[in-house]
Parts: structure tokens; C-alpha cells; sequence
């Protein structure tokens, strides 16, 4: 029988603190507290989903319990080492916080913490999604984690921290696991591409880091998956075709279409996109970061060009104010495609709007402008600027979206 398939996300898991991708600021606390023997007791590790908590947690226990004491670097053909990566070791208890959450096994957690070792230097208990344990379960714990024996040690991985009681994270030395830029998840899936031999084009794996949203282990799934079903080569147009991503430039010529306010084109753009079979969520996301980047670019150009059109910063603003409140409710209410219509064209709104706003500001600068200028632009100047400035003040006045 042939051997079973270990999938990338296992097989390219990090053995070592140096194979840690992006989350260099753990790395150097964790291996600086090792080196000079100032480890803590307990540990609690927070930040999204597949960003390497449990790997490190593992990685700190391989550490602590390496052959000849704490080391920064064990060695990875040692059994001990081995056994710990792997999930076998009986000194290092991994624990499902959602499945193992009520009082029973957290008095019984107590209790096998008076018992030493029996083949490490130090009993470690990872206690994963620690959120989901009652209130009960958090308050057996709480004199155990204040007071370990010495030869216990407690690391805590979550995803929701904000549900941890405070009387835990006061317990505990907090480290906080940053969602993994899109550049370096692309760099580390060209290695893995490379080690795979499998051809794999920049742009797809920039799309797939921009899929994982931050996580190693999801950009690693998504890889694996494209592998399966294009064989060797990835091209972007087939993560694009799997996933239903809107590629860069329907993007960037739908935000352009915004920008000149044409509404038909607007429309008849999302109705290609979701004909196409576009997801539109992730579309809205990928136009906020288009957005983004756009309205970082205008501070110091004073806007920003879209297929020709220009727009202030205060313009690009409202109209990714507008995205960002729509994210929540896309997909409720009458249909996800006709709310991300809506959520578009309200934004070419808010976009135009604020130009008449800036109008009456200007307006007013005018007015109180010295009175040589004044002078000079009579008799039209006083009267006309009063006349326009009550038309924009009613025009506003008319439309609940104008602040």
C-alpha cells in the first residue's frame, strides 16, 4: 500500500525558529528568553488564523526540552524533538480548548500537573482557542497558572483574546501574531514551488497570498489545491478562474469607472463580474486596498489620477468610507450583487458630494478674502458669491448623504 499524502501546510511546517515566517518580533523575544534563562510560566499567544501560534508554541517545547537543557536551535533528529513536533510526545499535552472546555478536565489538567515528567525537562500543556473554556474551567485554572510547579509550563493560542478573562492574561506573557504580508507569503510559496518543482508565475502566487489574507497555512492550502488542478504550472488566470477573484485590472478599471461617475458602466461592470462568477466580497476588499494605497499616494500628490480622472484625497476618503460600511452587510438583504451595486454607486455619490462641500468652503475663503481683492472683483464678486453659496447650501440641504 502506498505511503498516504502529507499535504504542503505539514510537510513545510517550520522545525526551527528561523524557518518562522514573518513573526520575527516572537522569534526574538522567545529565543533571547531562552539564551539568557529568563522563561516565563505561562505564555499566551493571539492573532488570526494560520499565522503559526500552534507551530511556535511546539517550537518553544522542542526548545525547552531539548537534550542538555534550553536551546534556541535542538536538534531535529533527536527523538524527543521529533516526538514533540509531531504531536506524540507524553510530556507535551496539546489540548482542544473547544471540545475540552468545561471545569471536569481543567480540574483534571490540575491534577496531572503535580506529576513530573517522565521524559522531558519540563510537562508543557498548549492549550489551543483557550477563549472557549467556561467561566468555571477559567477560574479552576486560575491559581494553578499563578503558582505552576516548576517543572510545568502553560502556552495559550486564540483567535478571539477579547473573550480571555483579564485575570488569565494578567497570568501570562502576551504576544501578539501579526497577519503575514502578501509579499513574503509570495516569496515563501516560490520556495515551496520551487522545492515542488512546479511552475508557478509571480502573479499567481501574488493572487494567492492575496486570498490567505494574512495566514502561511491558508496560502499553503490554496497551493496545494491549484496544484491539484492544474498540474504543474499555475498561471493567475487560474486562480482567478478556481476562486472567482476579480483580477487587477477589472478592479482597477471598475474604481476608474467610479471616478468619472458613469453609473451605466458601473453597473454593467458588476453584472460582468458576478456573470463571471466573481466573488463579490472579495472583490469589495480588494478595492478597499486599491483604495488605499491610492489615497496614501495623494497626500503628497495632492490626488490621485483613475483612467484619467482625477481625485482630491477628501474625495477618495468618503468613497472608501462608503466600502468599508458596506463590507458588513453585503450579503444580507436583497441580494448580495444588488447590495454591492448599491454600495458602489453610493460611493461615486459621497465622492461628488464632497466636492460641493469644499465649494462653499472655497466660497467662504472668498468672502473673507482681503479687501484689495475684493475691490478688485467688483461688482460681481459679493453678490455672486452669496447667490451660489444659498444654492450648494440647498442642494445639501436636499440630500440626507451630504455632510
Amino acid at each position: 500500500m502506498s505511503q498516504s499524502y502529507q499535504v504542503i501546510a505539514r510537510r513545510y511546517r517550520p522545525r526551527q525558529f528561523s524557518e518562522l515566517v514573518g513573526q520575527e518580533h516572537i522569534v526574538k523575544t522567545l529565543t533571547n528568553a531562552i539564551e539568557s534563562g529568563r522563561i516565563g510560566h505561562a505564555y499566551l499567544f493571539v492573532g488570526p488564523r494560520g499565522t503559526g501560534k500552534t507551530t511556535v508554541a511546539r517550537l518553544l517545547a522542542k526548545a525547552l526540552n531539548a537534550k542538555g537543557g534550553p536551546c534556541v536551535r535542538p536538534d531535529d533528529n533527536d527523538e524527543i524533538s521529533q516526538s514533540i513536533m509531531n504531536g506524540s510526545c507524553m510530556d507535551v499535552v496539546e489540548i482542544d480548548g473547544a471540545s475540552n472546555r468545561s471545569i471536569e478536565e481543567i480540574r483534571k489538567l490540575r491534577e496531572d500537573c503535580q506529576y513530573a515528567p517522565a521524559q522531558c525537562t519540563y510537562k508543557i500543556y498548549i492549550i489551543d482557542e483557550v477563549h472557549s473554556l467556561t467561566q468555571e474551567a477559567f477560574n479552576a485554572l486560575l491559581k494553578t497558572l499563578e503558582e505552576p510547579p516548576a517543572h510545568v509550563k502553560f502556552i495559550f493560542a486564540t483567535t478571539e483574546a477579547h473573550k480571555v478573562l483579564g485575570t488569565i492574561t494578567s497570568r501570562c506573557q502576551r504576544f501578539e501574531f501579526r497577519p503575514i504580508p502578501e509579499k513574503l507569503i509570495a516569496q515563501h510559496l516560490a520556495e515551496i514551488a520551487q522545492k515542488e518543482d512546479i511552475s508557478a508565475s509571480p502573479e499567481a502566487l501574488r493572487a494567492i497570498a492575496r486570498l490567505a489574507n494574512g495566514g502561511m497555512r491558508d496560502a499553503q492550502s490554496i497551493l496545494d489545491q491549484m496544484i491539484s488542478f492544474c498540474g504543474r504550472s499555475i498561471e493567475v488566470s487560474d486562480v482567478i478562474g478556481v476562486y472567482g477573484l476579480a483580477s487587477e485590472s477589472q478592479i482597477e478599471s471598475l474604481i476608474s469607472k467610479m471616478a468619472h461617475g458613469d453609473y451605466s458602466a458601473v453597473v454593467k461592470a458588476v453584472e460582468e463580474l458576478a456573470d463571471g462568477g466573481g466573488d463579490l466580497y472579495r472583490a469589495l476588499c480588494d478595492m478597499q486596498l486599491y483604495l488605499r494605497n491610492a489615497l496614501i499616494s495623494s497626500f503628497s500628490d495632492g490626488g490621485c489620477d483613475f483612467g484619467g480622472r482625477r481625485l482630491s484625497s477628501e474625495q477618495i476618503m468618503r468613497m472608501l468610507d462608503v466600502l468599508q460600511g458596506a463590507e458588513r452587510g453585503l450579503k444580507s438583504g436583497l441580494s448580495e450583487k444588488a447590495n454591492f451595486e448599491v454600495a458602489l454607486l453610493k460611493a461615486v455619490e459621497q465622492s461628488r458630494a464632497r466636492a460641493i462641500n469644499t465649494l462653499i468652503k472655497e466660497l467662504d475663503n472668498l468672502a473673507h478674502a482681503p479687501a484689495e481683492v475684493q475691490k478688485k472683483n467688483r461688482p460681481t464678486a459679493s453678490g455672486n458669491i452669496d447667490r451660489i453659496r444659498g444654492i450648494c447650501a440647498r442642494v445639501c440641504a436636499r440630500s440626507g448623504a451630504f455632510r
